[in-house]
């Protein structure tokens, strides 16, 4: 029997976390799980030993004012590890946190496999010194991140992006816009994101084009870590449908989707469907951010194909006029429509076959063999 201490802080690595969950126990049938997650993780038999919704803070003042809270959290998942005593430690995506679990597991000698590569390549280059001390073995999901390391002497394993595999595997609801009440008009998505602090910053900018469009629904995806009135709150008195647990269904059928900046412009872009990328935070987090960043783009689509394929609305750039006419644009000019269609698949290219998380895996397997 093997031990798996698994730890995700946020929805996609929940996500993540379920697919590489269930491909592991298709190569190790006594294989048992605890750590850090959410419900998909549960579902896949993780018992949880607390529920990411409670780690889950953007930006540096959200996590300096959470910072004992955080603390807290660490030092019982450390305790946690320790009673567990696993056969190795996953760590997913999720850096500020995990890096610090990484050294605690390290120094306690257990085996620290780190799945979705930190995106040091952004910030924080100087991670790579942890990441060599602490990590032992390193798998990444961009195609460019092996050329990264490279240059820094450290090898990574690619298994491809999982994304690719969870949307190849998707199959619409026939009846999902009947039972929405939504087939009268096209739809426009709103992906406000899945972090409290950021729907609030995002969401009222994002509906505030809605009388512009009326011929069509504009429908809110929203998370299940919050309720609806926490949107109806924000959104006040618009008539703007929000669905939870159905993002997939949501981008399937829509025309153009407005989307925070995170997994789901990736995932958006996968269904080839036009869309601009929004993000807006604290003034404070934002000049931080500018210092920081060595990125040119803050979406991966853009970061993968070394271009602006996708409109990314920043800061003070997110407001209804720029929005309003980046919409027009995505819904009425073919020209625009069609190099985004071609952008995109020069996207799925570039990410490769569709068996991240089997990938993954053996990956795994091999380590703790």
């Amino acid at each position: 029997m093997s031990k798996y201490y698994i730890i995700a802080g946020e929805a996609s690595g929940d996500l993540h976390g379920s697919n590489l969950i269930s491909e592991i126990k298709k190569l190790d049938k006594n294989a048992v799980f605890r750590g850090i997650g959410g419900n998909m993780m549960e579902q896949q038999g993780v018992s949880l030993n607390e529920h990411y919704k409670n780690t889950a803070f953007m930006g540096f003042k959200e996590v300096i004012l959470n910072l004992h809270k955080i603390s807290k959290i660490l030092k019982k998942c450390k305790s946690d590890i320790l009673k567990f005593n696993p056969d190795v430690v996953i760590l997913i995506d999720y850096p500020g946190f995990n890096f610090r679990i990484a050294d605690f597991a390290k120094k306690n000698d257990f085996k620290v496999v780190y799945y979705i590569s930190p995106q040091i390549w952004a910030w924080k280059e100087n991670r790579i010194k942890k990441i060599k001390k602490n990590i032992d073995t390193l798998i990444s999901i961009l195609p460019f991140e092996q050329e990264f390391y490279k240059k820094h002497n450290y090898k990574v394993e690619y298994a491809g992006h999982p994304l690719v595999e969870n949307i190849n595997k998707f199959q619409a609801d026939k009846n999902f816009l009947i039972n929405n009440k939504l087939n009268d008009k096209e739809l426009i998505a709103i992906l406000p994101g899945s972090r409290k602090q950021e729907i609030q910053k995002i969401l009222e900018v994002l509906i505030s084009v809605k009388n512009d469009f009326k011929d069509y629904n504009f429908v809110i995806a929203g998370s299940s870590n919050f309720s609806e009135s926490f949107y109806r709150d924000i959104i006040k008195d618009e008539n703007i449908a929000i669905i939870f647990e159905k993002t997939y269904d949501i981008l399937f059928h829509a025309k153009v989707a407005l989307i925070t900046s995170g997994t789901a412009v990736l995932e958006a872009a996968l269904f080839e469907l036009p869309l601009v990328v929004c993000y807006k935070t604290t003034s404070l987090n934002y000049q931080i951010f500018k210092r920081l960043a060595k990125v040119k783009y803050i979406s991966l689509v853009n970061l993968i194909l070394d271009k602006e394929a996708v409109k990314e609305l920043i800061q003070s750039n997110l407001n209804k006029l720029n929005l309003k006419d980046e919409l027009d644009l995505l819904l009425n000019d073919e020209k625009r429509i069609n190099q985004l269609k071609q952008n995109y698949q020069d996207l799925r290219i570039l990410l490769g076959n569709a068996n991240a998380s089997k990938n993954a895996a053996e990956i795994i397997n091999k380590t703790i063999l």
